[in-house]
């Protein structure tokens, strides 16, 4: 069995088991009981999306309050070996795939690049010690920009992400290596942040996301939903730091939050991210059509029937009772699903 057979049929169980669940008995009718399955539906997808970098937020803190320092084997190793364990156990146990450990390398590098410029420049710094390190800087680091990048591209698949008047793709490149070139030459150059988060605005102000559920679908700006992403991170980055991950200057005589303003670095690094993961994963219009310009196909998930004759061709069959048949709750087709209305 193939890591990524084994990924599918993983996926395939918690989607059998979920959907028993929410299709056992009558289905509910009224808008407040829909709108508590879709939104139950919403948090356990973005939990499953968050999973490894949930569990290396955890893990920073356990180490915190377990591991004490000037031991033999020191935290940063520590936490070094644990990223790999964690990196290794989502793919072997079926919870990332073979595509999207590629973005997540793709992340760590482009991570672990700038970490190396910005802890020799003094922005932050990361507790000394260790052999695990590269130029001064824990190999752990590139991981949690790896967190990033995964859930970046699990939450595309898990919600069958469509994409209405998404910019060219050029143009988004050309914005998200300005940004990442600017994190660079700030330190002895204009900081052109400002111009560069007023293209971001510029690119992104009339692009939605269709984001599907359950049994239906919403639509959010993408600038609304990269603010979101930028806001949780921040949050998770006030947890690391208190953990002794890394620390600011403004850190190092005593813990205290983050800056709010810190938010902004994020959510021009969700920029990034989106050119990341859209490069491997190409944006997709609402209706089905591939950026090549060939229909979307439909993949089966392990476990479900296969469709023949009209009901194969009909991307917008119904179910049993009547409504649109929901996609997969871990596992939607990927890629080019047809999105039901």
């Amino acid at each position: 069995m193939t890591v990524h057979s084994l990924s599918t049929a993983v996926e395939a169980r918690i989607d059998r088991a979920a959907r028993r669940l929410l299709d056992a008995g009558p289905q509910p009718h009224r808008p407040g009981r829909l709108f508590v399955t879709e939104f139950l539906v919403f948090g356990a997808k973005q939990a499953w999306a968050c999973t490894f970098g949930a569990l290396l937020l955890l893990t920073m803190v356990v180490v915190r309050l377990t591991w004490p320092s000037g031991t033999v084997v020191d935290r940063n190793d520590v936490l070094t070996v644990t990223a790999v364990l964690l990196q290794v156990g989502m793919l072997v146990f079926g919870l990332e795939t073979v595509r999207e450990l590629r973005v997540v390398l793709l992340f760590h590098v482009v991570g672990t690049v700038m970490e190396v410029f910005k802890t020799h420049v003094g922005s932050w710094t990361y507790e000394p010690g260790g052999v695990l390190v590269l130029a001064g800087v824990p190999l752990f680091s590139g991981f949690m920009y790896g967190a990033v990048g995964s859930y970046m591209v699990r939450v595309h698949r898990l919600f069958d992400l469509r994409f209405d008047r998404y910019p060219r793709q050029w143009c988004v490149a050309v914005v998200a290596a300005a940004i990442y070139a600017n994190f660079f030459t700030h330190h002895v150059a204009w900081d052109a942040r400002s111009v560069l988060l007023a293209l971001v605005v510029l690119l992104f102000a009339r692009t939605t996301m269709h984001v599907r559920i359950h049994r239906s679908s919403v639509r959010m700006p993408v600038l609304v939903a990269m603010g979101l992403v930028a806001v949780v991170i921040w949050l998770a980055e006030n947890i690391a730091t208190w953990a002794g991950a890394w620390a600011y200057p403004t850190q190092a005589a005593a813990w205290h939050p983050v800056a709010p303003t810190k938010i902004v670095a994020w959510l021009l690094l969700m920029m990034i991210s989106v050119a990341l993961v859209t490069w491997l994963v190409p944006a997709t219009p609402p209706g089905g059509t591939a950026p090549s310009g060939h229909p979307a196909r439909v993949r089966r998930t392990a476990g479900s029937p296969r469709l023949r004759g009209a009901h194969a061709a009909d991307p917008h069959r119904l179910g049993p009772s009547g409504s649109p048949e929901p996609l997969p709750l871990a596992a939607n087709p990927q890629p080019f699903a047809s999105e039901h209305p």
